[in-house]
């Protein structure tokens, strides 16, 4: 019996702590929290700088898996919406920079990178599971979150709702 309500007790918690992670952070519609970014060419963001652009903020590390299934059409959304307005900052959480351009040496990103060391931003937004995805719209508010992998069809949505939409949306062909 003793076993049992332990059982219980560690499912309620753990249960309650998953919840509390998933509510963590700055809410959609709200102003995104005051940061500085500095890119690994040294090319500096703050939220003054991006006023008038759409923010697409990339929280990843090396040894996720669904972060490298993802980078490559992430990378590809931000090259076909650069034009449109939006910045893609791809934030490496928690990593060295030798550890980083270790891994990128074979795996290649096209994009804006940023090590957390050169920014506030992976706390503000409670980046502790991977990839976090956050849109910031052209006002400076935050359009809207993504915790975890949900695939192109999803990132494509959650930009689409800062107002900026692609030829690719999922949605457009919709009758």
């Amino acid at each position: 019996m003793a076993r049992t309500l332990t059982l219980r007790v560690t499912l309620s918690c753990a249960l309650i702590l998953s919840a509390l992670c998933a509510l963590a952070g700055p809410k959609d519609k709200e102003p995104a929290p005051r940061f500085n970014a500095t890119t690994t060419t040294g090319e500096k963001f703050t939220n003054d700088s991006i006023k008038g652009k759409v923010v697409l903020l990339e929280f990843w590390t090396t040894w996720c898996g669904f972060c490298a299934d993802e980078a490559a059409f992430v990378d590809k959304i931000g090259h076909e919406l650069a034009g449109k307005g939006l910045i893609l900052l791809a934030i490496d959480v928690g990593e060295s920079k030798k550890t980083v351009k270790k891994y990128l040496e074979q795996h290649p990103r096209n994009c804006k990178l940023v090590m957390m060391e050169d920014t506030n931003l992976a706390a503000m937004y409670q980046a502790n599971v991977y990839p976090v995805y956050v849109v910031i719209d052209r006002e400076g508010n935050i359009a809207g979150t993504q915790r975890g992998a949900g695939g192109e069809d999803a990132l494509r949505r959650l930009i689409a709702r800062a107002g900026l939409e692609s030829e690719s949306d999922p949605d457009s062909d919709a009758n």
